[in-house]
């Protein structure tokens, strides 16, 4: 195979449409633009949502909120929700086999609510300073 002899496969490639060649090629005279109007004209164009005069859409509606697209929320864990685990160890793998926390989860958030009276060893969860004095004072250790 040479490069010289690929080629596009059959129908695939359309004729280009010649228009202003006269009524027999069925695109004469107006060439498919019909009668009269901006659209008609050459450089006939106008704005993107232009309504005629008519106040757009996209001003009419009053502009609302602001969605930071990077924004990351981690399911959120009370300290009174840990009473509950018979487990030891508390990774994200443990919290989603007891269905705390969403399957798809790669980040958990422990707050500060209630009391945790167990001891448990914690592994990459997210801890707060005010949550980690409570969880040693427990006799928790977290890595």
């Amino acid at each position: 195979m040479f490069l010289n002899s690929i080629k596009p496969s059959l129908g695939s490639k359309r004729n280009k449409v010649r228009v202003g060649r006269g009524m027999g090629s069925g695109v004469g005279k107006t060439c498919g633009r019909g009668h009269k109007g901006q659209k008609s004209r050459s450089g006939g164009f106008h704005k993107v949502g232009f309504e005629g005069g008519q106040m757009p859409i996209q001003r009419r509606l009053p502009k609302r909120g602001f969605v930071i697209l990077r924004r990351r929320e981690y399911p959120s864990l009370r300290l009174s929700d840990l009473n509950s685990l018979s487990e030891k160890e508390i990774s994200i793998e443990t919290l989603v086999a007891n269905n705390i926390v969403p399957r798809k989860t790669n980040k958990v958030r422990i707050f500060k609510s209630g009391n945790c009276t167990k001891a448990f060893n914690f592994k990459n969860i997210v801890i707060s300073r005010g949550v980690k004095d409570i969880l040693l004072a427990s006799g928790s250790t977290i890595l």
